[in-house]
């Protein structure tokens, strides 16, 4: 993995963000760059585990997956020995050691009211180091906060690589689960491979795929360290907002270059962002600034990231090793 990027290398990795299926050739007319150094370039990236590519299910299209973001309190001597457990674990998502080295934060995908119960009434409990939590369903997820670039590309870079407006999510199909499958390992696996995978046609396995994304029923999301392309201020944004007010809240929050993930949540806050600035003044000014000015919110708990495991269902690469499921 990477210490640094030059500044090729980052307009690369931010279209692949914003892009994660491109192709050489497609980044290369976006980013006025030939194909060859395109390939050149972003092949040892992800050849280093700098660049990852997965897919993440949209719990919306899946009945039996739940949702929810959890706060875990710890004690502080075993708090990193917590978040690595969490981590290894295959229905985590996301898992965050918070700011003040007492609390982590974890997203849980869970298959099921039984796994849900056995989490919260038997695998938290049990847990010595664990003081408490408190636990929110994840109702709604924005998708306009996924595009975020480091605001490394231009508008007109950003628009050319733009997947087009949403269509009707297609029914299921017993395919599927495998080509899911595939993608969650490699994100940017070949439909050659992905049709091996799921028995069928690479045409098959392309078309299929099309319909998945452009249906919102799974995206393919990049992950890279995001010191790398400059954010060195990453926070969560607990926010309360009156209800009436929540959805405009979350669809202006989610559109603005600086944030991650937006979601509309139960529990004491109702909406939970994920924010990546420059540096701690930027996460000022975007407090100031951006939230300060809405109506309908009447309460903020900030809290900053000091430690990720995991972020978009990836093991950060030092925690690589036998999954603990």
């Amino acid at each position: 993995m990477r210490h640094a990027l030059d500044d090729t290398d980052r307009r690369i990795a931010a279209a692949l963000l914003l892009s994660p299926r491109a192709s050489w050739r497609e980044l290369a007319r976006c980013l006025g760059l030939s194909e060859r150094t395109v390939v050149r370039r972003a092949a040892p990236l992800y050849g280093d585990g700098t660049l990852r590519a997965t897919a993440v299910r949209n719990p919306a299209h899946f009945p039996d997956l739940i949702p929810i973001a959890v706060r875990i309190r710890c004690r502080p001597a075993k708090i990193s020995q917590v978040a690595r457990a969490l981590a290894r674990r295959g229905d985590t998502v996301w898992v965050d050691i918070l700011g003040g080295g007492n609390e982590i934060s974890a997203i849980f995908f869970l298959d099921g009211p039984d796994a849900r119960n056995t989490l919260l009434l038997r695998d938290l409990p049990a847990t010595d180091a664990v003081d408490a939590w408190t636990t929110h369903s994840v109702l709604r997820v924005f998708p306009t906060a996924f595009r975020w670039t480091a605001d490394l590309l231009s508008p007109q870079e950003t628009a050319q690589l733009d997947p087009g407006p949403p269509t009707t999510p297609p029914a299921p199909l017993d395919v599927d689960a495998a080509l899911i499958a595939a993608l969650t390992q490699d994100g940017r696996a070949t439909y050659t491979e992905l049709a091996r995978r799921a028995g069928t046609t690479p045409l098959t396995a392309r078309r299929r795929l099309d319909a998945l994304l452009r249906g919102q029923v799974l995206r393919v999301a990049t992950e890279v360290d995001l010191t790398l392309l400059g954010a060195h201020a990453e926070a969560l944004l607990w926010i309360t907002v009156q209800p009436g007010a929540l959805h405009r809240t979350a669809q202006t929050l989610s559109t603005h270059p600086q944030v991650r993930f937006t979601a509309a949540t139960s529990g004491p806050a109702n909406l939970l962002i994920a924010l990546a600035a420059t540096d701690l003044d930027a996460l000022y000014t975007f407090l100031t600034t951006v939230v300060g000015p809405l109506d309908g919110i009447t309460g903020i708990d900030t809290t900053p990231l000091l430690q990720t495991f995991k972020r978009t269902g990836l093991l950060r690469t030092d925690l690589s090793g036998p999954r603990r499921d």
